[in-house]
């Protein structure tokens, strides 16, 4: 197995075989101040903003560079600036993955968005020297049960994990929780991609894992930590494969995936969810 973090602390593989993102600067985990929460509640907020208007705007039709420039249109209005926009070359500022592609799916106005897809729509933004990152995955019209229940499962995925973070607990908590709910359906746990931290780097340490390993190291978490933690499921295969354009990710069997994610501060009893929709 490929493990996510190799790609995370190596910049010259990351580019060779296309996989992205990779952590910055290798410089251990990050313990954010009450002042950096503060700003990085800010940049979080826009990003739910985003993506909640996301979630009302699209329509069957749609191409998912419309979603770009209204994703991107909405960040800078509110005085940010896209986190994932020119990014090692990334060329958009939502990664938008329609069914059986992963993630970093990249907005063309040829790909169109159809009733029955499962949409997944990944953004962040960047202000006052810190990110938010967040991920949904959208429904689109009137779609097989099949399809709402692997998104319903990956959703649940993440409250599990969600419940198990505070100070003194594990990733392998988080894992743990997390590939129980996505196992017990039926479904698999994409292991070449995990979360990760976030706060003046789009991608710092740790990888947030979703699967129980002994391979990669499992943090004790610690009061302060701002976390991305973003279960990816599979319909099928847990594998995956990157396309040419060097960064868009399907699976290899062509079976749906789904997405969600959510930006986190560690607390000592629990956590707050910085990129929380519901305000």
């Amino acid at each position: 197995m490929k493990h996510f973090v190799e790609l995370l602390l190596n910049k010259n593989n990351s580019k060779s075989n296309g996989q992205v993102p990779f952590i910055e600067r290798r410089k251990g985990i990050e313990i954010k101040s009450s002042r950096e929460i503060k700003l990085m509640k800010k940049s979080s907020r826009i990003v739910a903003t985003v993506l909640r208007e996301i979630i009302d705007f699209v329509k069957p039709g749609m191409s998912t560079l419309e979603l770009d420039e209204f994703a991107e249109q909405r960040i800078t209005d509110m005085g940010a600036k896209p986190s994932f926009k020119g990014y090692h070359g990334f060329p958009g500022s939502i990664c938008s993955s329609i069914n059986n592609e992963v993630v970093h799916g990249i907005p063309n106005k040829k790909k169109i968005i159809r009733s029955g897809d499962l949409v997944k729509i990944d953004t962040g933004a960047y202000l006052n020297g810190y990110h938010g990152d967040s991920c949904v995955t959208i429904c689109i019209g009137k779609v097989d049960e099949s399809v709402q229940l692997l998104s319903d499962v990956a959703h649940q995925a993440l409250t599990a994990g969600l419940n198990k973070i505070k100070a003194g607990n594990s990733l392998l908590d988080i894992a743990g929780a997390i590939e129980d709910v996505v196992l017990s359906n039926g479904f698999s746990v994409v292991e070449d991609y995990t979360g990760h931290g976030v706060g003046r780097n789009l991608h710092e340490e740790p990888s947030v894992f979703n699967f129980r390993t002994k391979d990669l190291p499992n943090i004790t978490l610690r009061e302060g930590m701002t976390l991305a933690v973003e279960p990816i499921i599979n319909q099928g295969s847990k594998f995956c494969k990157t396309l040419n354009d060097r960064w868009t990710v399907v699976t290899k069997d062509g079976k749906l995936s789904s997405q969600w994610e959510h930006t986190v501060v560690v607390l000592s009893d629990g956590i707050e969810i910085l990129t929380d929709r519901n305000f």
